[in-house]
């Protein structure tokens, strides 16, 4: 980052969320405090009207018409999803490379979540189709490892309205990493993603939700404006949460991975989205677009 962060960031909390699967080298995603320091705090927000990723919202005039709205999600076992309110016209987080948040809920009153996708691991040509049929908003958190392997499959779902975002080059433990190791692993993986896609990412997920003040000093130096964390984790059919009444809050990040039926006991990604989607409409939430918020 160009410019000190003005806030101390401590070490890495504790609080650990053990999902049942891991696409993650074998190693479970920990929970979405990361530092527990004041950064990592629910962001009370200030406004921006610019988007950093250039990139409009999944509504609008593009939207399916009712019936095939029904017939869409019938394909994959679900009912019809609640649409998503307008994007606010003034972002509600300021996305800041000279001192990015770190946020893991959006501040609003409006019952929506945001749904991101991790690593890149599985890549399930039925996927791209659920996704172009539901037109479910999400944002991909990649790690270059994965992206290599395959750059063409992540493009089809840039190309529904899914941005591409920075989860390092090969997802290491930041913490345990000096600042010239740190800013290669962001700023090497923006720049591979920037060359591959055409849009240099301005949101970074630490792996694991570990990150200490070295880790917002780099990201922001690379260009990163916000720290993305989570505070629910999808695992098969089921979602482990912060909160121990077991229920989403208004502006909750989720995080789910692209994980297959090594991963999944035998259940496809489809699947586990779909599981996913249901955990949603079930408590009456709709998924929103979360480059729309930040």
């Amino acid at each position: 980052m160009r410019t000190a962060v003005r806030s101390r960031l401590g070490v890495v909390a504790a609080v650990v969320l053990a999902l049942a699967v891991s696409a993650c080298g074998g190693a479970d995603e920990p929970g979405p405090f990361g530092s527990g320091t004041p950064h990592g705090l629910d962001v009370p927000g200030t406004a921006s009207a610019e988007n950093p990723n250039g990139a409009g919202s999944q509504g609008g005039s593009g939207a399916p018409a009712p019936g095939d709205a029904a017939a869409a999600a019938a394909r994959w076992g679900l009912e019809p999803l609640r649409a998503a309110p307008p994007a606010p016209a003034v972002k509600p987080v300021k996305a800041d490379p000279a001192a990015p948040p770190v946020v893991k809920r959006i501040p609003t009153d409006q019952k929506i979540v945001f749904v991101t996708i991790d690593d890149g691991a599985e890549k399930d040509p039925k996927f791209v189709e659920m996704m172009r049929d539901l037109k479910v908003p999400f944002t991909m958190f990649l790690n270059d490892t994965y992206v290599r392997q395959d750059p063409g499959y992540f493009r089809k779902l840039q190309e529904l309205g899914n941005s591409v975002q920075n989860h390092t080059l090969d997802h290491p433990n930041m913490v345990k990493l000096g600042p010239d190791a740190q800013k290669r692993e962001i700023c090497g993986n923006s720049d591979r993603i920037e060359a591959e896609y055409g849009t240099r990412p301005y949101l970074f997920r630490p792996p694991f939700g570990n990150y200490n003040s070295t880790t917002v000093q780099a990201a922001g130096g690379c260009g990163v404006g916000a720290i993305i964390l989570w505070r629910e984790a999808m695992q098969i059919g089921d979602m482990q949460y912060v909160d121990a009444d077991k229920t989403l809050k208004p502006g909750d990040v989720i995080l789910a991975h692209f994980r297959g039926p090594s991963d999944l006991k035998g259940k496809t990604m489809t699947q586990m989205m779909a599981n996913l989607l249901r955990k949603i409409q079930a408590q009456g939430f709709a998924v929103a677009r979360l480059e729309d918020y930040v």
